[in-house]
């Protein structure tokens, strides 16, 4: 896809247009794959580190031929068909997992491991599940923006209905993928939605009535889940902080894989391990290549059996570039990070400040950039961010140059 964007923008180029902030703006951008580059030397294979360097280019191509066009781009428009185009691939999907896996169905319909149904489902399309919900939890934060706009504009009342429709069905998957920074970062990207829109629109009735009417639907949803997935309540109560007085000594827990596989004791265990031997290996790190090997052998040196078993990879970004790049590598995620952030409360932009905490949060509970999807998914938006603020930028331009 993306190999086909580019060719697409060679064959249409027009004139491409970089001004002093797109150049700095398109250059954190592309800083991870630059890094890469910078630290090649570091690597102990060629093809380890090529392979690495691969994932990451589309972070000089996005930024290249996106805000090099910013011009000519549709922001909203974008917006708009992402959103609900993304939504409807997952219900063919879904319709897909039900023919495929009736066997699955029946276990979730009987309450039968009902922990393994958002991973199973992710898997049979080759995804894993906190990274697509990632991604739904950005989809369902678009919905909720465009049901706000729809109210504002006073739209009709099938596109009223045909907007929150999505809202509900995208809440829908993000519930049944099941999890907990999803959760969390969709919540937490409705209400900054709704405090920049009552900002922007100066009507604390209006918006507030919407937003209430979603979030009641919203709530309503998650109680029939709830209801139904009994599960839900131990995962987001009991599991999730059980035996947090074992971190780095998991062996000394029962059945380790079936106790603390998805719990906060296991990743800070990881995240021990990773920030010692960042420290050992500093300033410049293991190299790109050997990151996740160095950490599993450091499990092994360590007699952490249960963490050498499943070769578990850091689970946090922040890590994971400190170990690869070492201080280097921790400056350039946070750089790459918090200008998203930057880019949303310059242009006041609920939508990209959702954005920022829901990649921000992510990434400290896993590490996204360095799977193609999470490189491919913050670049492309990493970009389009930075057109909506470049436009918002001229626009403000001209409305101060016709007031003179």
């Amino acid at each position: 896809m993306i190999i086909l964007f580019v060719v697409c923008c060679l064959i249409f180029r027009r004139k491409l247009n970089f001004q002093r902030e797109s150049i700095i703006f398109g250059l954190i951008i592309a800083a991870p794959f630059l890094l890469e580059i910078l630290f090649f030397w570091n690597n102990s294979s060629l093809s380890g580190g090529l392979k690495s360097a691969e994932k990451s280019i589309s972070l000089l191509l996005f930024p290249l031929f996106i805000i090099g066009n910013y011009k000519y781009i549709d922001y909203k428009w974008i917006i708009n068909y992402y959103s609900k185009i993304m939504v409807l691939l997952l219900v063919l999907l879904l319709l897909r997992f039900v023919i495929l896996y009736p066997d699955m169905i029946d276990k979730y319909r009987n309450g039968i491991h009902l922990w393994e149904m958002g991973y199973v489902f992710s898997n049979s399309f080759g995804n894993h599940a906190p990274a697509l919900n990632m991604h739904l939890a950005f989809v369902a934060i678009l919905n909720f923006y465009l049901v706000l706009q729809s109210f504002h504009n006073n739209r009709g009342s099938a596109y009223k209905i045909m907007e929150m429709l999505f809202l509900i069905v995208s809440i829908f998957f993000i519930l049944l993928v099941n999890t907990r920074m999803a959760l969390f970062n969709m919540g937490a990207g409705f209400g900054i939605v709704i405090i920049y829109e009552i900002q922007r629109r100066h009507n604390f009735k209006k918006v507030l009535k919407t937003a209430g009417l979603m979030m009641i639907l919203a709530s309503i949803l998650f109680f029939f889940f709830v209801k139904n997935d009994p599960y839900m309540k131990e995962k987001y109560s009991k599991v999730t902080f059980a035996h947090m007085d074992k971190i780095g000594r998991l062996d000394e827990i029962d059945h380790p894989e079936i106790n603390v596989f998805n719990s906060l004791v296991t990743r800070v265990s990881i995240w021990k391990s990773g920030w010692e031997l960042g420290v050992q290996n500093l300033p410049f790190g293991v190299g790109a290549s050997d990151g996740k090997k160095e950490l599993v052998h450091y499990f092994k040196e360590t007699n952490q059996v249960f963490l050498a078993k499943y070769e578990f990879p850091m689970h946090n970004q922040f890590l994971d570039f400190f170990l690869k790049y070492g201080i280097a590598g921790f400056f350039v995620v946070a750089l790459y990070i918090f200008t998203i952030g930057y880019l949303g409360f310059s242009a006041k932009s609920g939508v990209t400040v959702a954005f920022f905490l829901l990649f921000f949060t992510s990434n400290l509970t896993d590490d996204f950039l360095i799977r193609f999807d999470g490189i491919a998914f913050s670049g492309f938006w990493f970009s389009l961010f930075t057109v909506n603020w470049l436009q918002q930028k001229e626009l403000h331009h001209k409305n101060n140059t016709k007031l003179q």
